[in-house]
């Protein structure tokens, strides 16, 4: 795979709803206590049960959205040699959650992980789709990667965050509407050089290697990250693309 940091494809306006999505996921980030833990360099067992409390609460769990309905223990914080885990002390709408998970990240290397994607390839997107359209799309990404998780792994009560989900839509879209844009990208095994890559090429290979990942035949497998999600994001962007392919353009 290659790190993509770049690309030579201008837009016609400031894409306003990437910055702001990126904005959003930073600042939603440093509130949380997944920010804490991750600058301290590791977290305390108090800590590792506020920030499990605080993802139960706001991440999307396969169980409660498949049935619907919020789980009747969970952890709510710390306690003497571990968390507590008892009755929720809040209420949860399941399908609220699959919204809110999308904002929130386990780490920094996940959160700039995503918005470095999103960052290269949603303003594109944007621009072709247009600013409300390329918004409810993203959410409707988002959702949609996290359902259909949650469907093949219904009976887990992991917690599932992250916004890379909506973000693999955006590469499904882009690739479709801009295969031959050249992408300047960090290449690994050329020592990190960079190199100017057609996106076909940087984001053909970057969905092989999630649905590979999501079959469970690389490297990765077992690692706990939702690639089945990245997989559903992107397919359901690039579908989505393909009714924007002829060069209609949106305010």
């Amino acid at each position: 795979m290659v790190i993509p940091i770049h690309d030579t494809n201008p837009v016609r306006r400031t894409p306003v709803v990437t910055y702001l999505l990126i904005a959003v996921n930073v600042v939603v980030f440093l509130v949380s206590p997944v920010s804490r833990s991750s600058l301290t360099g590791g977290a305390d067992l108090a800590q590792a049960c506020r920030q499990e409390a605080f993802l139960r609460q706001w991440g999307a769990i396969p169980r409660e959205l498949v049935g619907n309905a919020q789980l009747s223990e969970t952890v709510t914080g710390p306690a003497e040699g571990g968390c507590l885990v008892g009755p929720p002390t809040f209420a949860k709408s399941p399908v609220l959650s699959a919204l809110t998970a999308m904002f929130l990240h386990a780490g920094w290397l996940h959160l700039l992980g995503n918005l470095l994607f999103l960052f290269v390839f949603g303003n594109n997107v944007e621009d072709r789709f247009g600013r409300l359209r390329f918004l409810l799309w993203y959410l409707g990404w988002g959702v949609l990667a996290t359902y259909a998780f949650a469907l093949a792994n219904a009976g887990s009560t992991g917690v599932v965050v992250g916004a890379s989900g909506a973000i693999a839509g955006v590469l499904g879209a882009y690739v479709v509407l801009f295969p031959r844009a050249k992408v300047v990208s960090l290449v690994p095994f050329l020592f990190f050089l960079p190199a100017r890559l057609p996106a076909w090429l940087v984001l053909g290979s970057w969905f092989v290697l999630q649905w590979l990942y999501a079959r469970g035949d690389g490297l990765a497998a077992g690692s706990g990250v939702a690639y089945l999600a990245h997989v559903v994001g992107f397919v359901a962007g690039a579908l989505v693309g393909l009714r924007h392919r002829q060069g209609r353009r949106y305010a």
